[in-house]
């Protein structure tokens, strides 16, 4: 899971990149930056998951 977030983190850069230097293709842009939420979302709810069912922790 950790490289399918590593991998959808890297090609929304790529994507926010190629759409900066390409201004007329301003929606890579927009799905880089969807990409890129969606990775912060996903590694949010995994790092609060993985807290949750620490061991350690009650």
């Amino acid at each position: 899971m950790r490289a399918l977030l590593w991998v959808v983190g890297v090609v929304a850069g790529v994507l926010i990149l190629l759409g900066l230097l390409l201004e007329a293709v301003r929606w890579l842009v927009i799905i880089g930056v969807i990409a890129l939420a969606a990775v912060i979302v996903l590694g949010f709810l995994r790092g609060r998951q993985a807290v949750r069912n620490y061991p350690g922790r009650h």
